[in-house]
Parts: structure tokens; sequence; C-alpha cells
């Protein structure tokens, strides 16, 4: 199976989009430079009429909206032309709340829309924030509406997108541009700009001062490719259809990850309660093995958490399978010895270890056989996210006291035990045992009151090797979801 890359697929769309690619020209059509000329007109008389303002000369400025001496980016059709935003909308920037004004306590009939109200090419209105008449009046000339674009200009660069119907006419940040179509598609100017070309021109053209911002005049220079009317119209119908179906292949994928989670959870509700594998009626029973191993070791048969175990199985307490030890108690006061590396809490994962951050401390050599970690120990979380457990696959290291070190009596398998914890954890059985309000303690105590179900010896390594091919294959499938 090989992975879809949904950002990098809907990129190519665009792209191709804006290079003539996605859809063939119709020789019918009327080019793109009569739809300027107009939109030059239709300009001019907005302009006239005081609905817009004409923009502010500029170096990049020109009579020639089109850029006679430009050397295009790439090559476009016949019927298409270069142009640059600023020809074919008019940009204005928004307004900041007065100084000394604040946000109202309240909802209000005036939006304040902010940056971070802007995403996914629309506004996400689960966090709005209003502001009173009397800051409105101060700002009323500052407003957009469902007509034109928003286009970030600080903190977050370059995002555009469309304003809904429910928040059409409302005051827009400083840190965003409106943009106010004068003759094209709408929705082909958004696509247009949210494609990696004009995106690399904001992002490269930025001025830092306080933070990154995108002027106006740099907004406006933007080269964007001009099809004529009707096309534009297809690219959008076009482009539309692609992003449902990228859409439905994301929310595919969204699922598929649920529903392997969901399976890893029912594999190992199957594993631990006796059901993933058959029983070997010549497998030593587990009370046998138990009272073999450990003879002082608990036999519990009233257990709410296992009642439907296998008879060959056995319950029993956590500490009477395996030795439990904790690490080094850190203190500068008696910091002595040779200085080495050791495991702390945040090193442990569930079911492996990141070492992306290690620690030193100085360890006693008559110490060492005491906090070292050797390959096949079990490491367990005793504070923070308490169950955390790994198997430690490397050369010797130390370890630190919130962290037990686990190591099974005979008979019992130490990757079984990992399993047990983790399922344990899952179940949130751990948590119901610890000590602490703010921060958890899985204490050796804790840990003694935990109680377990464990099958024979050999049933105990074909239940390790069934889950383990079935996570494989699931961790497989996941792989192929990640982008």
């Amino acid at each position: 199976m090989i992975a879809m890359d949904t950002k990098k697929l809907r990129q190519k769309i665009l792209d191709l989009a804006i290079r003539g690619k996605l859809v063939p020209q119709d020789p019918n059509d009327e080019p793109a430079s009569v739809l300027l000329e107009r939109i030059r007109a239709e300009k001019e008389r907005l302009i006239a009429e005081g609905k817009i303002k004409r923009p502010k000369k500029s170096k990049s400025s020109s009579s020639e909206s089109h850029y006679q001496n430009l050397t295009p980016p790439f090559p476009i059709p016949d019927s298409w032309e270069w142009v640059r935003l600023g020809d074919i909308c008019s940009i204005k920037g928004g307004k900041r709340i007065p100084r000394g004004k604040t946000f109202s306590a309240h909802k209000t009939s005036h939006v304040y829309l902010r940056v971070s109200d802007m995403k996914n090419n629309t506004i996400v209105m689960s966090d709005l924030k209003y502001i009173d008449e009397d800051v409105f009046e101060e700002i009323k000339n500052y407003t957009i509406h469902s007509s034109d674009l928003y286009l970030t200009i600080a903190g977050t660069i370059g995002s555009v997108g469309s304003i809904p119907h429910e928040v059409s006419g409302m005051n827009l940040t400083e840190n965003a541009a409106k943009l106010t179509n004068i003759g094209c598609v709408k929705e082909y100017l958004l696509y247009a700009l949210s494609s990696s070309f004009v995106q690399e021109h904001f992002s490269s053209r930025f001025h830092q001062v306080a933070q990154p911002k995108l002027s106006i005049e740099t907004a406006s220079s933007a080269y964007i490719p001009l099809p004529p009317f009707y096309e534009q119209q297809r690219i959008v119908s076009e482009i539309e259809n692609f992003l449902e179906q990228i859409a439905y292949i994301e929310n595919g994928k969204e699922n598929l990850q649920f529903t392997i989670q969901q399976a890893k959870s029912k594999i190992m509700d199957l594993a631990m309660q006796g059901k993933i594998v058959p029983q070997d009626l010549s497998d030593e029973a587990a009370a046998d093995m138990l009272r073999r191993i450990n003879p002082k070791a608990k036999i519990i048969t009233d257990n709410p958490h296992y009642r439907d175990i296998p008879k060959n199985w056995v319950c029993t307490c956590f500490t009477d399978v395996c030795h439990a030890s904790l690490g080094k108690t850190l203190n500068k006061a008696t910091d002595q010895g040779q200085l080495k590396a050791y495991l702390c809490a945040i090193n442990v994962k569930n079911g492996y270890f990141d070492l992306s951050t290690i620690k030193h401390t100085r360890i006693l050599p008559e110490e060492f056989e005491r906090y070292s970690v050797y390959k096949g120990d079990l490491v367990v979380c005793e504070g923070g996210d308490v169950g955390r457990c790994a198997i430690w696959q490397g050369d010797r290291i130390f370890y630190q006291n919130a962290l037990h070190r686990i190591r099974p009596l005979m008979g019992i398998e130490q990757k079984f035990l990992k399993y047990v914890l983790l399922y344990s954890k899952n179940k949130y059985w751990i948590d119901e045992l610890c000590s602490g309000v703010t921060i958890k303690h899985f204490t050796t105590k804790a840990m003694s009151n935990l109680i377990i179900a464990i099958p024979p010896c050999n049933e105990q390594k074909r239940i390790i090797d069934k889950i383990e091919i079935l996570f494989k294959l699931l961790d497989e499938i996941e792989k192929t979801l990640k982008i």
C-alpha cells in the first residue's frame, strides 16, 4: 500500500490549475485580455464613485497591468494573462481596536475578526470576539463582507479564505487585509492565492519589524495567472471535485486510524482474557507453576477484572511474579562518584524509549549493580504518567527513583508482563491504585496490589507471538496513513 500525502496532492492540483493544465482551454472563451480591460474600466468606475481608493504609486507600479516586459515565471496558455493581484482587486488593511479599548465582555452585534479565527480558507466561529458600539463607531470603515476574501499579513502570513454570510460586514483586524474582487471568479482567486507559487512570493517578501509582516504593496505586486472568465469557472469546479475526493480520503484515514486503535485494544482484551490463542492441556497449569516459582504467592480467586479466564490460568499480585526495584534518588548533597547517563520518567514511553534527551548523575561504584538496567529489563514509570513501560534493549544504563526496574521470576515472560502493564494502564486499573492528587505515584505498595492473570509459561509465549504478529500488521497499515 502506498501512502498518500494529501497536503502535497492539494498543492499539485492548485499548481496544475494556475498553469492551465487542469481543464482544457475553449477557443470560444473570451480571452483574459478582454476581461482585464473590463476589470480596469470597472476599477476606474469604483474609484470615481469613491467606493475604493486608487492604490499608491510604487516602484513596482506600471500603467501596463499585464507586464509587457515581464519574464513569465512559467508558461501559461495564450488566452491567459499575467497580472498583479492589485490589478484585479482592491486591497485594504483592517484596523486595530483603539488604544485603551478592549473586547466586549458579552456578545454584541459587532464581531471583531482576528487572524486566529481565520483557518482552513474560512472563519472558525467557535471563539469569536465582540466589540461594543462605541468601539465599532471608531473603526466602522474597516469591515469585510462575504463578497471579499481575507489575506493574513501578520502572525500567520499568507492565509486566504472566504467570509461566511454569518459574519459578513464585521470588523477586520489590522493583521489581515480584505481583497475586494473586481471581475474575477472569487473562488479562482482564492485557489490561486493558496497555490505554492503565490505563497512562496508572500513568504519571501515580508519584512521583519517587531514581528514578520506582509505589506499591502507587496501583496498587491504578487503575480497571478489570469484565465478567461468561463475557464475560471471550470477550473473552480474541477478543483472542488478533487478537494471533495481528498476530504473523503482524509476522513477515511482518520476512521481507519481510529479503527486500528480499536483493533489493538480488542487484541489486548482477547489476549489478557485467554481468548487469542487456544489452550494446550499439556501445559503446566499456571497455579502449579506459581506455587513452584514462588510458594508465598497469593492465588486470588475473586477478581472482578478477570472473571472468565481459562481454568489453567491463575490470578495473583504483580509483585508475586517478579522482583521490582526503584532507581537512585538524586540528591546534590550526596552527589559523589562517576558521572553516568541515567534513565528518567520522560525517557520511558508506552512500549519504547525516547532517548533524545539523556541526563547524567554521579554514582558510586558500590551502587552500580543496584541502579543498573541491563538489556531485557522492564522499566516502569513510578511517577507522572504512571504505568508507562518498555523493555530496555541497549547496553547497561542507570536509572532514577521515578522508575521501577522489573525482573520476572523463572517461568514468567518479560514481554508478557509488559503487555499486562500496558493493558492495566489502558483500563485505568493502575491509576486507581496510585497515590497522589496532583502527581500520581505507582508505588511498590500500589504495584503489589495490582492483580493480574497469568497463563501457563508456554501459552505466554504463544500470546506474545500472536500479539506481535497482529500489531506489526496494524502498524504497517498505520504507517501508510502518515504524511
